[in-house]
């Protein structure tokens, strides 16, 4: 555990599993509650408003889907870090919340301890997935129609390249832009050529595939 303090919104519709994890935010002091949500457009409320570090997103939501909440929050917030939280195994949920951005995927019968360190890691830019979600995302990148690594990284340019670096890395577009001496603008048409030629519809997936190819450490 490290001395910063991470902000954290929990999104789920059953007031008994939110009051769980407040008790559970509550019983670690290096996070912090920063808001409540249950339903999709409430947690897009309060994600403008708080700006949390990190989503804790229930799957099963009464208004959106947590996918569709999970697409609403990074289209306007690109670099939402979000870990999906659900009671159902559902490899169809689970990859829609991974192709939505999730930067990860747990039960909710995961132990505090172990959440409270996937809490952190995701913060720090880290992919998180317990052993169902593994699969799935093995199995999407293992796909007949999956690239070939040696095509992909003749693709890419020396700068895409190192964004791709620095994505896995965790950083946001305004970090990558300082590290790179580029404009923003720059960095966002960058990462849109490697969501092409990656066939990654978010972060979290062109970071997956890019590991899963060996494009980065």
């Amino acid at each position: 555990m490290t001395g910063e303090i991470i902000s954290v919104l929990i999104v789920d519709d059953h007031p008994v599993v939110r009051k769980g994890l407040v008790v559970f935010i509550k019983s670690f002091p290096d996070l912090i509650l920063v808001g409540e949500a249950e339903d999709a457009a409430s947690a897009l409320e309060i994600y403008r408003r708080e700006r949390p570090q990190v989503v804790l997103m229930d799957l099963l939501l009464p208004d959106l889907d947590g996918a569709q909440a999970i697409r609403r929050i990074r289209q306007e917030f690109p670099e939402a870090a979000i870990l999906a939280l659900s009671a159902s195994g559902d490899e169809d949920l689970i990859e829609a919340a991974l192709r939505a951005g999730a930067r990860g995927f747990l039960s909710k019968l995961i132990g505090v301890e172990e959440l409270a360190e996937a809490v952190r890691q995701v913060h720090r830019g880290r992919m998180i997935l317990d052993a169902r979600a593994s699969q799935v995302m093995s199995r999407l990148f293992n796909a007949p129609d999956s690239p070939a690594p040696a095509s992909i990284k003749m693709a890419l340019s020396e700068r895409e390249q190192a964004v791709l670096v620095l994505l896995a890395q965790g950083l946001t577009n305004k970090q990558i832009a300082v590290r790179l001496n580029i404009q923003l603008s720059t960095v966002k048409q960058y990462i849109g050529n490697l969501f092409s030629k990656l066939r990654a519809c978010s972060r979290t997936e062109a970071v997956a595939v890019a590991l899963k190819l060996g494009l980065v450490e």
